[in-house]
Order: C-alpha cells, then sequence, then structure tokens
C-alpha cells in the first residue's frame, strides 16, 4: 500500500503541475485571440469595443487578475468546462473532442495493440532461436523499415493502393454521405478505411518491439532459474514462454504503457495525412488555425493520458515484480 501511495502522490503532484503549465502558457502568448478573430471577420467594424468586449465574452477571455482566472480556470475544468472553440464556433470545445476521439482510439489503440503483440511475439520466437535465418533478417529489415517516419509509409501506402490500384478508400473514417450506424455494411466501410492507417503505424513501429524484446529475453536466456528449468527437463515451449518471456516481458509492458499514454494525440502526422477524423487531425486543425481553446484542452488530455499510462504501468510492474514494491 505504501508503494501506491507514493505513486499516487507522485502523480497527483504531475497533473497539478501540468493543469498549471497549461493555464498559463497560453496566457503567456502575446496578442489577443478575440482581436486577431474580430480583425480577420469584421474589418468593417474594428475599433468597435463593445462588439470586442462581446466578443471576448462569448470566447471565455477575461482581464481579471491572474490568480482570480486561475481559480475560474480551475472550477470550469472541475465541471468540464473546456471553452468554446474558435475554429468551430459556437461548438463547445468538450463536444468536438469527443466526435473526434473514439476514432483515435479505435485506430491508434487497435494498430498498437498489434504492433506489440506481432513484435513481441516475434521477438522471443527470435531471441530463442537466435543466430538463425529470422535473427539475421528481420530485426534489420523492421528497423530500416521502422526509421522512416510514419507518413512516409502513409503516403506510400495511400499512393499505391488508393490511388492507383484503388483497393481501399483515400480518406476519412468512413464512406461520405453514410449515416453511422451499427450495421455490417457500416462497419466494414469503417475497417476498409481503418486499413491503411493502421498498416502504416504497424510497419513502423513493429521493429522497435521486435528488437527490444528479442534484446531482453537474450540477458533472461542467461539467468540461473532458466537454467535449472532447462536443467528440470521442461519442455521448450514452457521455458520459453513461462520463465524467459514473462520476465523478459516487464519492460516491455512499461513501454507499451507509455505508448499507450499517447494514443490520445494519434498519430498526427497519420490521421491528417488520410484525413482521418481522430483527435491527431483536430490537433492539426486548430494549430493551423490558431484554434487556441482546441489545443489547449488537447494537450491537457493528452498530458493526463500519459500520466494514467505511467500511473498504470507503475503499479502494474509493482503487481508483477514484489523488489519493486519492497523498494
Amino acid at each position: 500500500m505504501r508503494y501506491v501511495a507514493r505513486r499516487l502522490v507522485f502523480y497527483l503532484a504531475a497533473l497539478w503541475a501540468s493543469i498549471t503549465l497549461n493555464f498559463v502558457i497560453p496566457r503567456l502568448i502575446p496578442g489577443n485571440p478575440a482581436e486577431a478573430i474580430f480583425a480577420s471577420h469584421a474589418q468593417q467594424m474594428r475599433g468597435n469595443s463593445q462588439a470586442l468586449h462581446a466578443l471576448e465574452t462569448t470566447l471565455g477571455l477575461s482581464n481579471d487578475p491572474l490568480p482570480l482566472q486561475y481559480w475560474h480556470y480551475l472550477v470550469n475544468l472541475a465541471h468540464g468546462d473546456l471553452g468554446t472553440s474558435f475554429s468551430y464556433f459556437p461548438s463547445q470545445v468538450t463536444s468536438i473532442i469527443a466526435n473526434g476521439l473514439p476514432w483515435t482510439i479505435f485506430l491508434v489503440g487497435i494498430s498498437s495493440i498489434i504492433a506489440f503483440a506481432v513484435g513481441v511475439g516475434l521477438g522471443t520466437l527470435v531471441a530463442w532461436r537466435r543466430g538463425g535465418f529470422l535473427d539475421t533478417v528481420l530485426p534489420p529489415i523492421t528497423l530500416l523499415m521502422g526509421s522512416f517516419p510514419f507518413f512516409f509509409f502513409a503516403l506510400l501506402l495511400l499512393y499505391m493502393l488508393a490511388f492507383q490500384l484503388k483497393l481501399f478508400p483515400l480518406n476519412g473514417a468512413y464512406t461520405s454521405g453514410t449515416m453511422p450506424n451499427l450495421s455490417w455494411t457500416f462497419i466494414g466501410d469503417v475497417l476498409a478505411h481503418a486499413i491503411l492507417p493502421a498498416a502504416a503505424i504497424v510497419i513502423v513501429s513493429i521493429g522497435g518491439w521486435i528488437l527490444g524484446m528479442r534484446n531482453t529475453m537474450i540477458n533472461v536466456l542467461s539467468e540461473d532459474y532458466v537454467a535449472m528449468a532447462e536443467a528440470k527437463g521442461l519442455s521448450d515451449r514452457r521455458v520459453m514462454l513461462m520463465y524467459a518471456a514473462r520476465n523478459a516481458l516487464l519492460p516491455q509492458i512499461t513501454g507499451f504503457a507509455l505508448s499507450l499514454g499517447y494514443l490520445v494525440g494519434g498519430q498526427i502526422l497519420i490521421e491528417y495525412v488520410f484525413s482521418y477524423p481522430g483527435v491527431g487531425y483536430l490537433l492539426a486543425t486548430a494549430i493551423g488555425t490558431q484554434d487556441y481553446p482546441l489545443i489547449q484542452a488537447l494537450l491537457l488530455i493528452i498530458t493526463l493520458c500519459v500520466l494514467l499510462a505511467n500511473l498504470a504501468a507503475d503499479l502494474l510492474y509493482g503487481r508483477l515484480d514484489p523488489r519493486v514494491r519492497a523498494a
């Protein structure tokens, strides 16, 4: 319990620091977003202080002292009020994120799980048969693919399989004009649109999981308890999975939890290349349109997810390895 309590206190402090920085940094940016919007959309009304004040009030901007603004920010945050979007005005930021978040969780979540499971499985097999054909060929090839940026494979797959061969849709999460529903036709349409962006994520990220699992497991295979298991006459499969792979998996779980922490941010460039309506696409669009409330909310959510993922990794690591709890 002491271990859990220490970790909770640490992450609560980190959460408070993240919220505070998320409040302070946008307010250090020079200029007034309301004035910029007012100037671009109402050139003929520039200088109308009443209209400008009304726009500032609508957007939630304030000239109150900074501590008072900070208190209002915390109160609004506790009530789930993240402000009004500039680029999607008058839509609330929460409703915009609620529309994009499920798509990112589906796309990046599924592809990350596939890359992790396949990479760890292949890494285990490569390490067990180290020096063989798979160990010679597979890690270099996957690392070569992993050295390319995500958007490179995204553009390559988009051009070859969607534009040239027309095997997959070009963009979007489903066919334009289709009403979302739970029919098999719509589900198949969603899966068809997700194949190419998911494939780009898996191709680039799988090499790191293979190499990480291989290197960790090779170190584990030299431990005394593995030699003892082999001396007891246990089957190769049991020694590989229950003794070597189980202990080599601990660092990979930490890395996987960290990768899931960045899941909400999505693969921004991949979502942007395929015009996939996830959180990453929203963030790229918000940056382009200087939508400060949306940017601020997305960064806060991404930070929160990273902290939760780290906390889950710490608790899971402590559960799997008693030495961590005793430290």
